[in-house]
């Protein structure tokens, strides 16, 4: 995934603005520091980033994955080339930035639900390509993780339905084709549509 996405922003001749303005052998020392308090994510990430680039470079998180953080907070130091440094920031900050704000905005839905039985679960809604950051960034929020794909378990929503011809025909496919070891659930999102489910066993 890293390695995709250092491709994709080195295109194909590297960065030439640090080649050309960055004199070679130039030593430098960075910090990641939060413009805002939330929840850490990404770290891991960010420091694949970096190491990618130039393994000679030094990343020490200070503050780990799932982590809370004020305003202010360095999250974590990068030392070594400065060229290497310049090279890598933008992918490791993409990946932090925006895994952080999934873990940040994770830790306030569980923080209004605090007291309740509800648990804040993530679904497939996912960046294509990065579902499993993405859901490692919700757990670090306190969160909790449904489906990873479709092959996880039988989840039977209305395009299922309507397609299938209604309900009782989904639930005597289940029932013929579905392995007892096969988690099933089914998602309405009308009254009638639930009470046909429990007229039908489905329960």
């Amino acid at each position: 995934l890293v390695r995709a996405a250092l491709t994709e922003d080195l295109g194909t001749c590297g960065d030439i603005t640090t080649r050309t303005v960055i004199p070679a052998g130039l030593r430098y020392k960075a910090r990641i520091v939060a413009r805002e308090p939330g929840v850490v994510s990404g770290m891991q990430l960010a420091a694949i980033a970096f190491r990618l680039v130039d393994p000679g470079l030094e990343f020490r998180a200070l503050a780990p994955d799932g982590t809370r953080f004020d305003t202010g907070a360095v999250l974590a130091e990068i030392a070594g080339e400065a060229a290497s440094i310049l090279s890598a920031e933008r992918v490791a900050l993409n990946f932090a930035g925006r895994l952080t704000g999934i873990a940040t905005m994770t830790a306030e839905f569980v923080a209004a639900t605090a007291g309740t039985r509800a648990r804040i679960t993530c679904t497939r809604k996912t960046t294509p390509g990065l579902r499993l950051v993405e859901k490692q960034a919700v757990l670090h929020g306190g969160g909790f993780n449904h489906r990873f794909s479709l092959s996880d378990a039988i989840l039977i929503k209305d395009n299922h339905i309507a397609a299938a011809g209604g309900i009782a025909p989904v639930l005597a496919a289940v029932r013929a084709r579905a392995s007892h070891m096969m988690r099933v659930e089914i998602e309405v999102d009308r009254l009638d549509q639930l009470a046909e489910v429990l007229a039908e066993g489905g329960a």
